[in-house]
């Protein structure tokens, strides 16, 4: 009669164990691909309104560049083909190497064009944004 209560025991053990083992990979799973998969490269271009270094815990680089271009989506333009209203659109950013950053502090208002991967989520020590600058491309 204990063996087998004991047999239960060990069969109920190996269950639990391989419950958790799945619960792990799927966790690991899931922060990977929230937070360190690339979803997107690309590269933006425009003004560089400003690049900080600011953070509570975690000095991150901060910046935001002024993109400018035309609106034909307007209400107006809709109507009638009237005129295109011009716009600008702010991409906001984070920097992980001090030293592109260190670079892009010293081209504020200047043209220029960065390389950036998305990810889905950002990471505290990474930066605010879910969009990291990884390389300067051209600076006008």
């Amino acid at each position: 009669m204990e063996t087998l209560s004991t047999e239960k025991k060990s069969i109920f053990k190996k269950w639990m164990r391989n419950i958790l083992i799945v619960l792990v990979i799927v966790l690991a799973g899931f922060i990977y691909f929230h937070y360190f998969f690339v979803l997107g490269k690309g590269v933006k271009a425009g003004e560089l309104n400003y690049v900080v270094n600011k953070g509570y815990v975690f000095k991150t680089y901060e910046g935001k560049l002024i993109q400018t271009g035309f609106n034909n989506s307007s209400s107006i333009a809709a109507k009638g083909g009237g005129p295109s209203i011009v716009q600008s659109n702010q991409f906001e950013f984070s920097i992980a190497d001090k030293a592109i950053a260190d670079s892009l502090m010293r081209c504020g208002g200047r043209e220029v064009e960065l390389s950036y991967k998305e990810y889905i989520a950002p990471v505290p020590w990474r930066g605010y944004s879910k969009y990291v600058v990884d390389k300067i491309i051209a600076v006008k």
